[in-house]
């Protein structure tokens, strides 16, 4: 059988995008469907427009450092509609690049919603109906909202990147990593923020030192984060949104942030309807070289809820076009994933933590806490922590975890050291780099417990 594409690809973000460019220089015929806008959730409504905000929001601190040492900063404010039409420019101007890009490679661009209609076979919004030999998923995910008396008044980290005017008052639910990155953006930027989180301490998943190191800071910064609380019901009032708590009490805002976690985005796809396995939360069911149980469709990014990282969506669609149009079968390593989060203070992270490591054999563990430089002169008492978890028998560095400024960036350069298994002596022999805060990762020579 003749088809239209040898592959179809659902979804511009980014494991679809790259996919779809790198199928094309193969010499297939690519054809590529995005609903709404190309460069997907990271950089769309994710981690470019976040990253930017972190930056924009850092800046009130900043101001107040720089006067310990010696500048004068005049009377100051921040403008969230200046903010917000620049960093609307630089998201217009990568989707440009993304799309450029696809095109520059040979790959059709359908600007329309598309659902697979058979094995071979999509239908777009317009009713064409594409034929493929292979079709790609790469929808992505989604935010979820719980369903609550008053739903309908809160907004998701969708549109928040979109909100006409900054809240004064704002309350943030969940307790990720992307619920705590936006009240560190708000509460930076001056809105007056509170975070609740339903169960005993924020950042599930991560290290139990960095969680609680983490939530310390942030509530010296000035946000409200209640523990053990959640939303009972949300009511639209004059002026704003009254929250009543688990608890019985009740305060009010002017919006109400939903972050608490994303779901696979299948919904209306049509994927069962052929036969393609679904996960419990909607994901695409893959095998290692992310294949369906259809043989002719693949999956790759958050759809598959496999880890939901950009870098990692990339690795994967590159490892899709190896295995099905180079013939060398080709299997993502999602193992020892570095990765930062931007809360405030932020957190850069690779590998295990304390309690995983200790349940798995017996372990070193070396921390330190301490006030870096940059603080000092400022007269802040914010600290830094940096940490790392030792095998006793193999001495592996299992671990790796800093928090505090440029933690995202230490972090990729650690990542290399831990992804090829270096010991504590290899860090050890490795000379410091003074005067930095990265140093303590190479001088810390007794064990904390």
């Amino acid at each position: 059988m003749a088809y239209d594409y040898d592959l179809f690809v659902i979804g511009g973000g980014s494991g679809g995008v790259r996919a779809a460019r790198v199928a094309s220089q193969t010499g297939a015929k690519v054809g590529l469907a995005e609903e709404y806008r190309y460069g997907g959730t990271c950089v769309i409504r994710g981690c470019v427009p976040k990253k930017l905000m972190v930056y924009a929001s850092q800046f009130s601190e900043h101001f107040e450092d720089a006067a310990g040492f010696g500048w004068t900063v005049g009377e100051r404010s921040f403008d969230w509609a200046t903010f917000m039409a620049a960093k609307d420019a630089e998201i217009d101007r990568l989707e440009g690049i993304y799309a450029k890009n696809l095109q520059g490679a040979g790959v059709t661009l359908h600007d329309a919603r598309a659902i697979v209609t058979g094995p071979h076979e999509v239908t777009l919004a317009s009713d064409q109906v594409i034929t493929a030999r292979t079709i790609l998923v790469a929808t992505g995910g989604t935010p979820f909202i719980p369903d609550i008396v008053g739903k309908e008044l809160a907004i998701s980290s969708n549109e928040i990147f979109q909100m006409p005017t900054q809240p004064k008052r704002v309350l943030v639910v969940g307790g990720g990593y992307i619920a705590s990155e936006f009240a560190g953006i708000l509460n930076g930027m001056g809105t007056k923020t509170t975070q609740f989180y339903r169960s005993e301490q924020i950042l599930r998943g991560f290290d139990n030192e960095v969680r609680d190191f983490v939530a310390d800071e942030m509530r010296k910064k000035g946000i409200d984060l209640r523990v053990n609380t959640d939303v009972a019901s949300l009511e639209a009032i004059s002026g704003g949104i009254k929250v009543t708590d688990s608890d019985g009490g009740s305060f009010e805002v002017d919006r109400v942030l939903y972050a608490t976690g994303r779901v696979p985005n299948t919904a209306g796809l049509g994927l069962e309807d052929i036969g393609v396995k679904l996960g419990r939360k909607g994901e695409v069911a893959v095998d290692q070289y992310s294949a369906t149980s259809v043989p002719s469709i693949y999956a790759v990014g958050d759809v598959t809820d496999r880890v939901a990282l950009t870098p990692v969506a990339i690795r994967e669609g590159m490892a899709f076009v190896e295995t099905v149009f180079k013939d060398n079968p080709t299997s993502p390593d999602h193992e020892l994933i570095a990765t930062a989060v931007f809360t405030q203070p932020e957190i850069g992270t690779v590998g295990m933590g304390e309690e995983e490591a200790r349940a798995a054999e017996e372990i070193e563990v070396y921390s330190a806490a301490f006030r870096p430089m940059m603080h000092i002169l400022a007269g802040k008492d914010e600290k830094m922590l940096m940490k790392l978890i030792v095998s006793k028998a193999s001495r592996k560095v299992l671990g790796c975890h800093i928090v505090g400024h440029g933690a995202g960036e230490m972090i990729q350069l650690a990542g290399v050291a831990v992804k090829m298994g270096a010991t504590k002596e290899d860090f050890d022999r490795t000379v410091a780099v003074h005067p930095t805060a990265a140093e303590e990762l190479v001088t810390m020579s007794t064990p904390t417990r």
